[in-house]
């Protein structure tokens, strides 16, 4: 703080000694030590008081990032969502006409809906296994 060298230590000391003189030295040095403790105390209160406020500004700058790019995520996530839900709508489009003549509560008719109609074996398969046995 202070560029203090030990020669002007000395002069201070020797002036100190002969205007206070050297039955109040004592008690004036530990009164300006004590003084000086409670000013370096205040000086680095402040000085950590100015940290944890940088520390919370860039606490609330990295919150509202974070807030910015879950908000951003969000929107895109319920964006792609719309569009495969569009997507998805326009391929079972088609499909609701057919499922409309069977009943959709049924896990079977769905099924049915969507593989088309069963088929039935052909004459000739049944042919070829009756001449094998």
């Amino acid at each position: 703080m202070f560029d203090v060298g030990l020669s002007e230590l000395m002069v201070i000391a020797v002036v100190a000694l002969v205007v206070i003189g050297p039955e109040r030295l004592p008690k004036v040095a530990r009164t300006a030590g004590l003084l000086l403790g409670r000013l370096q105390r205040y000086v680095s209160d402040v000085k950590s008081d100015i940290n944890r406020e940088m520390q919370l500004d860039e606490l609330k700058k990295l919150q509202q990032q974070m807030t910015d790019q879950v908000t951003t995520l969000e929107s895109s996530v319920a964006h792609e969502m719309r569009e495969v839900e569009s997507t998805v709508n326009n391929v079972i489009a088609p499909l609701t006409g057919d499922a409309a003549v069977l009943p959709p509560s049924t896990p079977d008719a769905a099924s049915a809906a969507i593989a088309g109609p069963a088929e039935k074996p052909a004459p000739a398969m049944a042919a070829a296994e009756t001449l094998k046995s």
